[in-house]
């Protein structure tokens, strides 16, 4: 298998969604970073470990993981987006952190070695393969013997205020959508459970749990999480096609918004899956 099986995403997160994660990182990384905390939290990765990042993108959760591990460690962080790693080789490292090496490659079809690492990592980094069985087949490969695999991915599309709320905002003033394929790589592509489940079982993982994990996300004022759900989400591909309306559906969404900013910026829900399995 060649890297040409996702084609379609590598062409997708090296063009404009690629470009506006590494412009928008900052605020990104605030947004998500509590449950990618979470996950790394029960992962529990441990001084000297060698840890693989799936989908690193801007590095933050690489760095987080080389400062766990420490000197004595290893961390990789791979991605398919050249623009995220850019940003992510420029960050700066805490004193006690192994310098981790980053590296564009697809984790489905790319050679990460044979029982290297102790543990693989994932902050929703792991949705958009073509064939996920074939992924995870070889993100286990690269495992050693019961090494431990931790991710975590957005559970169904209406539990998540945060994404939903700005769409159906704007709904009324914009063209109607056709529904996506819940099964498409994307960032739902893991929202059912048990498909999740037995695709980790036929790549050969075993002792899977997944677990709900429900939390606020978010932190920016109200034009900062307007102007970033324009950018990234189910609005901003909508917008796409009606273009003419972004003043009127920037006032909806600030209004639909507003209950929910906070002296700590604006929170709204979220909820996602942590999964959790051993290779072998």
């Amino acid at each position: 298998m060649t890297d040409d099986a996702n084609a379609a995403q590598i062409d997708y997160w090296n063009a404009a969604a690629g470009e506006t994660w590494s412009t928008m990182h900052d605020q990104l990384d605030r947004q998500i970073e509590p449950l990618g905390l979470e996950t790394m939290r029960r992962l529990a990765p441990q001084p000297g470990e060698q840890i693989l990042d799936v989908g690193c993108g801007c590095g933050q959760t690489t760095v987080a993981l080389a400062e766990r591990v420490g000197r004595a460690g290893a961390v990789l962080g791979v991605d398919i987006s050249r623009p995220m790693l850019e940003v992510a080789r420029e960050r700066a490292l805490p004193s006690d952190a192994t310098q981790p090496a980053f590296r564009e490659a697809d984790a489905q079809s790319a050679d990460l070695g044979e029982s290297v690492f102790d543990a693989a990592f994932s902050r929703f980094g792991v949705m958009f393969f073509s064939d996920p069985v074939a992924a995870f087949t070889n993100i286990r490969a690269a495992l050693k013997p019961f090494g431990r695999l931790g991710f975590v991915c957005w559970r169904p599309y209406p539990e998540n205020l945060w994404m939903r709320l700005p769409l159906e905002a704007a709904q009324p003033l914009l063209a109607p959508t056709a529904p996506a394929d819940p099964t498409a790589p994307g960032p739902f592509a893991f929202a059912d459970p048990e498909r999740v489940r037995s695709i980790l079982g036929r790549a050969g993982f075993s002792a899977v749990t997944i677990d709900p994990y429900d939390t606020r996300i978010g932190g920016a004022d109200i034009d900062q999480t307007v102007s970033l759900a324009f950018r990234v989400g189910p609005l901003g591909r909508a917008l796409q096609e009606t273009p003419n309306r972004t003043p009127e559906v920037a006032e909806a969404v600030k209004a639909a918004i507003t209950p929910f900013d906070t002296p700590n910026g604006v929170l709204m829900p979220a909820a996602v899956w942590i999964v959790q399995a051993r290779a072998g």
